[in-house]
C-alpha cells in the first residue's frame, strides 16, 4: 500500500501510510489506541475506504486514485480473511456449524463439502474433540481458534487479526500463537494489530509502530522492540513493557 490517507469527521486518522507486506510474512502493527492501526488493517479489505493512496494485494490493485478498483468485494473478503477480537461466532451454532455456515453463505459451497472442510480445519487448529461444542461451552482460546478455522475455510491468501489475544488468558494466548506459527510455516500472509508487545515479539517477522496516523518506525521485532531508533517508539515500548 502506498500514500494511504483516511479521515473521520475531519480528523486525519491515516496520513501517508506506505507499507509492503511480503508474501508468507507476519506483520505486527502496534501503537496507542486511536492511533490508526485498526483503521489501517480495515482498509486492507476495504471495510474502511481510504480517501487517497493505493492498495495492492498480490498482483491486483483493489484501490487507487480515490476509488475502489476491486470489482467484487465479496470475493476480496474471501481472499483477505479477518479474525476479530471478540470472535463473532454465532452462539446458537456449534463449532463445526459456524465454520460450515461461512462456506455455504459466503462461497456457495455445498453442505457435504463444507462439513468435510470444517472438520479438517478444526482438526488443524487442535479442536477435533470440540467440533460439536457451542461457543458458551468453549474457552476464549478455543473460540478464537474456531474463528481462525472459519476464516481459513474461505481460502484466504491474507489473514487479518484485530487484537486476537486481548480477551484471552496466557494459556489461551499460547494456543492462538501456536496456530499462527503453524499457519506462517505453511506460508500464510498475516497482518496483526495488537497492543500486547510480548505477543507481537513472539509472532511477528516485522513490526510497525503507528502513532498519530503515521508510521513512526518499522523493522524486525528485535529492532523495534529492543533497539528502537525513534524517541516516540522508545517511550511507547518502555510504557507497555513495564508491569501494570
Amino acid at each position: 500500500m502506498g500514500g494511504l490517507r483516511k479521515s473521520f469527521d475531519g480528523r486525519l486518522v491515516l496520513d501517508d501510510i506506505n507499507l509492503d507486506v511480503p508474501s508468507g510474512q507476519i506483520v505486527g502493527i502496534i501503537g496507542q489506541s486511536r492511533g490508526g492501526k485498526t483503521t489501517l488493517m480495515r482498509c486492507v479489505n476495504l471495510l474502511e475506504q481510504p480517501e487517497h493512496g493505493t492498495i495492492t494485494i498480490g498482483d491486483e490493485t483493489i484501490f487507487a486514485d480515490g476509488k475502489v478498483a476491486c470489482r467484487d468485494l465479496a470475493k476480496l473478503r474471501q481472499r483477505v480473511g479477518m479474525v476479530f477480537q471478540r470472535f463473532n461466532l454465532f452462539p446458537h451454532l456449534t463449532a463445526v456449524e459456524n465454520v460450515v455456515l461461512a462456506q455455504m453463505h459466503a462461497a456457495g459451497i455445498g453442505e457435504r463439502d463444507a462439513v468435510a472442510c470444517a472438520v479438517r480445519l478444526l482438526t488443524r487448529v487442535g479442536l477435533t474433540k470440540r467440533a460439536m461444542a457451542y461457543p458458551e461451552q468453549m474457552s476464549g482460546g478455543e473460540q478464537q481458534r474456531v474463528a481462525i478455522a472459519r476464516a481459513l475455510a474461505l481460502g484466504p491468501t491474507v489473514l487479518l487479526f484485530d487484537e486476537p489475544t486481548s480477551a484471552l488468558d496466557p494459556e489461551s494466548t499460547g494456543e492462538v500463537l501456536r496456530v499462527m506459527r503453524e499457519l506462517a510455516a505453511d506460508g500464510m500472509t498475516m497482518i496483526l494489530v495488537t497492543h500486547e508487545l510480548p505477543f507481537a515479539r513472539e509472532v511477528s517477522d516485522w513490526v510497525v509502530f503507528i502513532d498519530g496516523g503515521r508510521i513512526i518506525e518499522q523493522g524486525t521485532a528485535a529492532d523495534v522492540l529492543d533497539r528502537p531508533r525513534e524517541a516516540r517508539t522508545a517511550a511507547y515500548v518502555a510504557r507497555y513493557a513495564s508491569p501494570g
